[in-house]
């Protein structure tokens, strides 16, 4: 327990990191779309200045309990995801709280910050929430589903759930990423990162070209501000399972940034070539592609 309590300091500056890193690179990657429109962009400090200003903004409009615990659901799942999986490998300072059996709770975090969304957002009142709802969970069970599978035969590959172990079995040298040692796992599991990314062409949740509603709009000051903090720590949190789990984990911090930045690039790249797909499109997508990938990766291993 008193090694635990050790481990917190250096999780919160792990913490820290992250949350810098997902704001300077989420303001990088709005840029390059925003280059390939012809378009100048967003400064690359926008992001710290609109944080600042929702967290200085007060309300007094009541929705109900869920409708504010929404955000902090999404908060946690992606603080949770981030600090209960190793960020460093070998380095006993930026394990973060990983333990033995980790990676069933990294599946449960994934999941947790949707559920709670969709809680808050069936509180708010608003006649096209259950629209929202029903587009968000079936676009993440869809896009989770081959990903659990790639999982479940990473997990049945290297006979453990440890994350730390499935690093630990990836390394000296390239050749023994799971990458190579398993790629029909590894191509299914990237087929469902691009949905999770909720970018292009797989953006069917909020639709931005189609209902100026949603989260974005209908929250605001600090709980807006939460769930931009969130955009910052949820998909490097992704990412780092990703990398952990298929591209033989980072050992330093140069390299951390480098494979998190690469893997970030493979959905921005299909975001600025494809346009939005539909709902059913979407979910068709990944039941005739990713899903199949998924039970053959479990089947070969």
């Amino acid at each position: 327990m008193d090694f635990e309590w050790i481990k917190i300091p250096y999780a919160l500056l792990t913490l820290f990191i992250v949350v810098n890193f997902g704001m300077l690179l989420g303001a990088f990657i709005q840029k390059i779309g925003a280059r390939v429109g012809r378009r100048h962009g967003i400064p690359i400090w926008q992001n710290y200045a609109d944080l600042i200003k929702n967290f200085g903004l007060r309300t007094s409009i009541t929705h109900g309990v869920m409708f504010y615990l929404g955000p902090v659901f999404r908060l946690t799942g992606g603080i949770g995801l981030l600090l209960f999986v190793p960020t460093i490998y070998g380095s006993e300072m930026f394990s973060n709280l990983s333990f033995s059996g980790d990676l069933i709770l990294a599946l449960y975090f994934v999941f947790f910050g949707t559920l709670g969304m969709a809680l808050g957002a069936g509180e708010s009142g608003h006649p096209h929430a259950a629209i929202g709802i029903s587009r968000g969970l079936s676009q993440v069970s869809m896009a989770e589903l081959p990903f659990a599978l790639a999982v479940f035969a990473v997990a049945l590959q290297y006979q453990t759930l440890s994350v730390t172990d499935i690093v630990a079995a990836q390394q000296g040298g390239i050749a023994n990423w799971t990458l190579f040692t398993n790629p029909v796992a590894v191509a299914a599991a990237m087929l469902g990162f691009l949905g999770s990314m909720m970018r292009p062409p797989f953006d069917v949740v909020i639709a931005p070209q189609e209902i100026p509603i949603g989260p974005p709009t209908e929250y605001h000051s600090s709980y807006l501000a939460l769930m931009q903090t969130n955009r910052a720590i949820f998909p490097i949190a992704k990412i780092v399972i990703y990398m952990n789990l298929f591209f033989g984990g980072a050992a330093s911090w140069p390299v951390f940034f480098l494979k998190v930045f690469l893997i970030y690039m493979v959905s921005v790249i299909v975001g600025v070539v494809f346009p939005r797909f539909r709902v059913e499109q979407s979910i068709r997508w990944f039941l005739v592609w990713a899903v199949p990938l998924g039970v053959l990766s479990i089947v070969l291993v």
